[in-house]
């Protein structure tokens, strides 16, 4: 299968999702090794979560597929990660000298460019590849445009929409120190 087939089946779902009145026009499949391993809808509207979008449920559905140890861990290893490390690739600014691996070697198909809510959670699964079919400017023609967020993302905290205060950082360094003295920490 090419790019082509890819964006097709990632826009089948997306049209899919507004004629059963799920969400938005997108839909999304990951794939690895040439085969489609997750797909994914948006759900916004069909679960009331503004997270559900296709991006993160194809992301959610990939690591089930490629980690299947995760849903059903038995009691006596809950305590072990399930991600397999993968050295940092060379000319990284990476400090850490491998972390978990993710999705790395996978790619994802979208029906229109990722938000930025998305493209996060794209930068954190290690994908390597993003193929979409509508551009920003055709989300925006809909109604769904994410250039105001990309713009709050650049102003100081002080200046930006959403409220965004630090306090008592010394209780949340407590977890961070816990984090550092673990000896057998997982980096992710």
């Amino acid at each position: 299968m090419g790019h082509g087939e890819h964006l097709a089946e990632a826009v089948s779902l997306a049209v899919e999702s507004v004629e059963k009145g799920w969400g938005g026009p997108f839909g999304a499949v990951i794939v690895h090794d040439d085969r489609i391993i997750a797909r994914g809808q948006n759900r916004v509207l069909l679960t009331g979560d503004p997270t559900a979008h296709a991006e993160l449920e194809a992301i959610r559905k990939a690591v089930q597929v490629l980690n299947p140890r995760a849903p059903s861990i038995p009691e006596e290893h809950l305590d072990e990660s399930t991600l397999a490390l993968t050295p940092r690739p060379e000319g990284s600014p990476d400090p850490l000298p491998e972390r978990a691996r993710m999705l790395k070697g996978c790619a994802i198909y979208t029906s229109g460019v990722p938000c930025p809510m998305c493209m996060s959670a794209i930068y954190w699964a290690r994908i390597g590849a993003v193929h979409y079919s509508c551009g920003p400017e055709a989300a925006e023609e809909i109604g769904f445009g994410d250039a105001f967020q990309y713009e709050d993302f650049k102003k100081p905290p002080a200046e930006r929409g959403i409220l965004l205060e630090q306090h008592h950082p010394e209780l949340g360094a407590a977890a961070y120190r816990a984090w550092e003295r673990k000896p057998d920490r997982h980096p992710y």
